[in-house]
C-alpha cells in the first residue's frame, strides 16, 4: 500500500556539538564534544502524515535508502551520519486537531526510534486518560533503560526568531533549470522497483534485497548486460544466495570482490549448460571470489566437469546398488525414502560430479526394474 508523506521543508544547518549528561558520586556533569561542530547538516522536516509506528518505519527506511542512492549521505546511523528526531502527539478518535507534541532528539537507530515512539505513545495515552495535559518539551531516549527523559521545555516556533539572512540573496529557480535538473536525475528507487518487477519478473522480496545497497543493484545490472542467455531470475538467485553468503562470511562488499560480472555470469551459464552441477558451481564460486580466477580455469584444473554420460552413470548406479543389497531390499518392500540415501552414495562415488537429473532418473529406473524382477 502506498502512502504520501509530505515534506514541509529541507534546510541546511551546522552541527553545534554534543552534550552528554552524566551522574557520578551523587554529582551531575555535562561533557561537551565539539568534534563535529561546524559540520554541515541537512534537516528534512515532514508534515504530520504518519499515524503509526509502521508508517514511521517505512518512511524513515525509504528516506535513508534514497539519500544513500543519491550519495547525499552514507546513512550510517551508528557513526552519526544520520539521525531521526520524532515529534509525537495524540488526538481523540475522530478529531482532526493534533494534541500537544513532544520531540524525541537524536535517535541513532531504527530500533531506538520505534521503541522511543511506542514508549512515548503509551506515556501520553496514560496522561490523557487521567485527564491531565501533555507538556510540550524536548526528550532524550535512554536506550539502556527503555524510556524517554526530559531535556528542556520546548520553544514555540516564534521563539526561534526566523528572519531573512541579509548576506544571502534569494535563490530564484526558473522552470528551465528545474527541467534540466529533472532530466539529469538518475533512476530512483521507486522507478527501479517498477522496472525490476515489469522487465525482470522479480518478486518484491528479491527486489528489496537487491536494492538495499546501490553497488549490489549495479552489479546485478552489469551481470545482466554481460549475460547473453541467462534469465534475470537465475542471476538474481545466485547473487542473493551464494554471493551474499560469501560476502557475509567474509565481511566484504560487492565493490571489493575480485570477480567481474562477466566471470560471475560465465559460471552461472556453465551450471545452466550442465558443464558442472549446482553444488560444484558453488564451490567454484567460492574459489573465484577468494582468488579472482576465472571459472573455466578452476574447472579444468580440478577436473570438475559434470558427468553426463548415460552409460557411465548407469554403471555407477548399478555398482552402488550391488554394494548395498539391504537398502535395495528395503526400497523394494516399500521404504522409498531409501532412494535418497542411495542417490547420495552414487554421488559420493562420482565425487559430486554426476548430473543430478540424469542420476536420479537412472537410479529410479534401476530400482523399479529390480522391484519388478523380485515380484
Amino acid at each position: 500500500m502506498k502512502k504520501n508523506i509530505r515534506v514541509r521543508r529541507a534546510h541546511l544547518e551546522e552541527d553545534t556539538g554534543k552534550l552528554t549528561h552524566v551522574e557520578k558520586d551523587g554529582k551531575s556533569y555535562s561533557l561537551v564534544d565539539l568534534n563535529r561542530a561546524g559540520v554541515p547538516l541537512l534537516e528534512i522536516v515532514s508534515e504530520p502524515d504518519m499515524h503509526s509506528v509502521e508508517d514511521v518505519r517505512a518512511y524513515s527506511r525509504e528516506l535513508r535508502l534514497l539519500l544513500r542512492w543519491l550519495e547525499v549521505s552514507s546513512g550510517d546511523m551508528e557513526k552519526g551520519s544520520m539521525r531521526f528526531e520524532a515529534n509525537v502527539s495524540m488526538r481523540p478518535s475522530g478529531s482532526s486537531e493534533l494534541g500537544t507534541r513532544v520531540e524525541i532528539k537524536n535517535l541513532n537507530s531504527f530500533k531506538s526510534m520505534e521503541q522511543a515512539i511506542e514508549y512515548q505513545l503509551a506515556a501520553q495515552r496514560a496522561i490523557l486518560e487521567k485527564g491531565e495535559k501533555v507538556r510540550q518539551e524536548t526528550l532524550g531516549w535512554i536506550e539502556a533503560e527503555n524510556r524517554t527523559v526530559p531535556q528542556r521545555s520546548k520553544e514555540e516556533a516564534n521563539d526561534y526568531r526566523y528572519f531573512p539572512e541579509p548576506d544571502l540573496p534569494p535563490l530564484v529557480i526558473d522552470k528551465e533549470w528545474l527541467e534540466q535538473i529533472r532530466a539529469e536525475m538518475p533512476e530512483l528507487i521507486a522507478q527501479k522497483r517498477k522496472r525490476y518487477r515489469k522487465e525482470f519478473g522479480l518478486n518484491s522480496e528479491d527486489i528489496e534485497r537487491l536494492l538495499e545497497e546501490k553497488e549490489n543493484a549495479l552489479f546485478f545490472e552489469s551481470c545482466l548486460e554481460a549475460a547473453t542467455r541467462l534469465e534475470a531470475n537465475a542471476v538474481a538467485n545466485w547473487i542473493l544466495t551464494d554471493l551474499y553468503a560469501w560476502l557475509n562470511a567474509n565481511s566484504a562488499s560487492v565493490s571489493g570482490i575480485k570477480t567481474s560480472p562477466g566471470e560471475f555470469t560465465e559460471l552461472i551459464q556453465l551450471v545452466e549448460d550442465g558443464t558442472i552441477n549446482q553444488n560444484t558451481g558453488k564451490e567454484v564460486l567460492d574459489e573465484m571470489l577468494d582468488t579472482g580466477r576465472a571459472p573455466a580455469g578452476i574447472i579444468e584444473e580440478k577436473g570438475l566437469k559434470q558427468i553426463s554420460d548415460g552409460g557411465q552413470i548407469a554403471e555407477m548406479v548399478r555398482n552402488t546398488l550391488d554394494r548395498n543389497p539391504d537398502e535395495v531390499s528395503s526400497f523394494i518392500k516399500g521404504k522409498e525414502t531409501v532412494a535418497n540415501w542411495l542417490f547420495g552414495q552414487v554421488m559420493k562415488a562420482a565425487e559430486g560430479k554426476a548430473n543430478p537429473r540424469l542420476l536420479k532418473e537412472e537410479l529410479m529406473k534401476q530400482l523399479e526394474k529390480r522391484r519388478v524382477n523380485t515380484a
